[in-house]
């Protein structure tokens, strides 16, 4: 046999020197100059970092009775490079999931390494998931907001997205203390998505949220809500809103508006009803509006209390004629009278004697035409023109609550101001704020302002009294308790601006008890109810709603205030 030629071995020899050569400088920069790097792209593959979010923060009332609570929940996900077979794996989880199987799958095909499947899932449904053992799908520990009354207080609270983010409310105002502080979770996976055993596992734990305590009583809440239905039914108005502010604190005991909604089922409401009328939305005040007038008049002394007015059924102002809600002849009346029986006439007369520069003053005292600061997002400051955009007609108009709007709150907290022997108190609905590693920290003192001097509250507070007793609030008075408060029955502007909406009022009643020694202001407001006028349809919402305060506040009656002068006491 003839043996290859010398110089094809040595060919053949350098070559494998060479490709030997080559596999040992390539293993030599793997395991040496790159291991590290190396090392660390392969972990990187096994390892998986995951948020753990903070179970939120709860809110309770300010007895600590539940409003809003986190539950238990868990968000199910998948990482699509371990599924095998996206379509079975669909098949599987779209009944226990209520999702449509073909999402699904589109989703378990997608280029990526994590996707969710479903948020806020219940715990056994997790549990079921899990023991089928499907190659990358996994679960997290996640929270479920849970409101457990229901519509209670639901535009105060607001709502929680599927994010787990505040939406509206309290829920949005206080996001970043009721949110915590989100965890994460690092753990090593062998190629089917599962965690080795043994392999690296660290977690950081989330901080949960703090927990915000209202001022709001549960149970009065729950009285003022029903009360309240049953009110805008049996008057067929469209809606209606119930305040109830404590006097000397400005602790807002109830807000409700109806129509209200379920936050446990938000999505299926109407985003109208997620507002909270009660501050975020203005109306012009009507006679209740008077009180202001009123106590400018007593604290400046341009109206003597005995001093007696000839009073019209119509007078003709700024080229405009303006007339009171019922023809009359000219008929004598002190302020006691004005306020009682709702005179607009009287009120112009009566603004007339204060003057435009001194009644704008006054109405920033009572803190029109700015928020009052009670910290809920999107709060109206109403609209009050400043004085040098007044017309002839303005000091007339402004002087019965018509060319000026306020909120629900705002008027609460004028009443508030008489009733708090003039000082003008910020209403708040928080009382403090709960934090796991802090403890409890009280919200701030409210901001108060004297309004007008205490003699005057207390002059006032009598011809509210009277009003109650002899005037047009009649219908809210409460046996055994002398009430204080005043009617309105306010025109609604058209849109655009360019007058009123024909035979449609907002009816009110504001008013605080017992009259001699205030411990709440209500505010009854009903949204265009087919009774028109405030002593008919508001009165009597403010006096169930009062009844229900009583008992729950265990409030005890007072001594009466003396009516104050009219013109039918004679000289």
């Amino acid at each position: 046999m003839r043996r290859p030629p010398l110089s094809r071995l040595v060919a053949l020899l350098a070559a494998m020197l060479v490709a030997l050569g080559t596999i040992f400088v390539r293993l030599t920069v793997l395991q040496v100059s790159q291991a590290a790097s190396l090392r660390a792209l392969a972990l990187e593959q096994r390892l998986r970092t995951v948020e753990l979010p903070a179970v939120r923060g709860e809110i309770v009332d300010r007895n600590g009775e539940p409003l809003a609570i986190s539950l238990e929940a868990r968000d199910v996900y998948a990482d699509p490079r371990y599924v095998r077979d996206p379509w079975a794996t669909a098949a599987v989880l779209a009944p226990m999931l209520g999702r449509d199987r073909a999402e699904l799958a589109d989703l378990l095909r997608e280029d990526t390494s994590f996707v969710y499947l479903a948020r806020q899932v219940d715990l056994d449904v997790a549990d079921r998931i899990a023991a089928r053992g499907l190659p990358g799908i996994g679960s997290l520990p996640s929270s479920r907001r849970s409101y457990p009354a229901g519509p209670l207080a639901a535009q105060v609270l607001g709502f929680v997205g599927v994010d787990g983010v505040g939406l509206a409310g309290l829920e949005l105002a206080y996001e970043e203390e009721l949110s915590g502080i989100p965890g994460e979770r690092t753990q090593e996976i062998d190629p089917l998505g599962q965690p080795i055993a043994g392999g690296i596992d660290i977690e950081r734990p989330p901080v949960p949220g703090a927990t915000i305590v209202t001022t709001i009583d549960r149970d009065l809440q729950y009285q003022a809500q029903r009360a309240l239905e049953e009110h805008v039914r049996a008057n067929r108005a469209r809606g209606g809103t119930v305040i109830v502010l404590d006097v000397r604190t400005g602790d807002v005991l109830a807000m409700a508006t109806y129509p209200w909604f379920d936050p446990n089922r938000f999505t299926e409401a109407s985003a109208e009803t997620y507002r909270n009328r009660a501050v975020t939305d203005a109306f012009e005040p009507g006679s209740t509006n008077k009180v202001i007038t009123a106590a400018a008049a007593v604290d400046r002394g341009a109206v003597g209390l005995r001093q007696v007015f000839a009073v019209p059924w119509e007078l003709r102002v700024g080229g405009y004629t303006i007339h009171d809600a019922h023809p009359h002849g000219v008929l004598p009346m002190t302020l006691g009278d004005i306020v009682a029986e709702s005179s607009n006439i009287g009120s112009i007369l009566v603004a007339q004697r204060v003057g435009a520069p001194a009644m704008a003053a006054y109405l920033d005292r009572f803190g029109l035409g700015r928020p009052t600061g009670v910290g809920f997002p999107g709060e109206s400051p109403g609209i009050l023109p400043p004085p040098y955009a007044w017309t002839g007609s303005s000091l007339a108009t402004i002087s019965y609550g018509q060319g000026v709007a306020a909120t629900p709150l705002q008027m609460a907290a004028v009443y508030a101001a008489i009733a708090n022997d003039g000082r003008w108190v910020q209403p708040r609905l928080v009382r403090g704020i709960r934090d796991p590693r802090t403890g409890f920290e009280p919200a701030p003192p409210p901001r108060t302002r004297r309004a007008v001097a205490p003699e005057t509250a207390e002059v006032i507070s009598r011809m509210l009294a009277y009003a109650v007793e002899a005037g047009t609030g009649q219908r809210a008075a409460v046996p055994g308790y002398q009430v204080a408060g005043k009617t309105g029955t306010a025109r609604i502007p058209a849109p655009g601006g360019n007058g009123y909406l024909r035979g449609q009022y907002i009816a009110s009643f504001i008013g605080f008890l017992p009259a001699s020694e205030p411990r709440v202001v209500i505010a009854a407001i009903l949204d265009r109810p087919t009774t028109d006028y405030g002593g008919i349809a508001a009165a009597p919402l403010f006096q169930e709603v009062a009844r229900a305060a009583i008992a729950r506040l265990a409030i005890q009656p007072a001594r009466p205030l003396p009516p104050p002068p009219t013109a039918g006491d004679g000289p």
